[in-house]
């Protein structure tokens, strides 16, 4: 969906809202639309938060997402493939490229799942794409890892204004 009016009210409120219940029905929502890409072997990972942001907000909404994705299309799931090697800083209000050098090396996948990536697909999710920044430091750190090959869902993507 695009990010902006009912969109952006069911992101805001499954990410900030406490509105857990939103992740089943949107995972169900995710895996049907993820259909032509998905491949029975492909294990579904959460785009992660860093520890400190995760003791902040309680959850990972991009876990939630990916946990009922993954069930819903009967897929390995790895809540903690990936990791966010350092604190950033939020990337909202930024620009393209700022956002894309305030991830880079920011995410790595987890030492104790690296072998379990090798020659594997990985399919990534997000509750919003607005630059692809977070995507593709998580796709490069898949890729550096083995992976075969990186697909990527999203709830929500934003337009070319945000």
């Amino acid at each position: 969906m695009t990010y902006g009016a009912n969109g952006r009210k069911i992101v805001l409120a499954l990410k900030h809202g406490d509105r857990h219940d939103i992740a089943k029905p949107a995972g169900r929502w995710l895996a049907r639309a993820a259909t032509p890409i998905i491949d029975s072997e492909m294990i579904v990972a959460p785009i992660p938060l860093h520890w400190m942001r995760m003791l902040k907000r309680r959850f990972n909404q991009s876990a939630l997402l990916a946990r009922e994705l993954a069930a819903e299309a009967g897929l390995a799931y790895c809540p903690d493939l990936i990791t966010r090697t350092r604190s950033t800083q939020s990337l909202g209000g930024l620009g393209f490229e700022m956002r894309h050098k305030t991830m880079q090396n920011a995410i790595n996948t987890h030492p104790r799942w690296r072998d379990r990536i090798v020659g594997r697909s990985v399919l990534l999710v997000d509750d919003v794409m607005t630059s692809g920044a977070t995507l593709s430091a998580a796709t490069q750190a898949c890729l550096a890892s083995g992976a075969a090959s990186i697909s990527i869902v999203v709830l929500a993507r934003a337009g070319k204004d945000a």
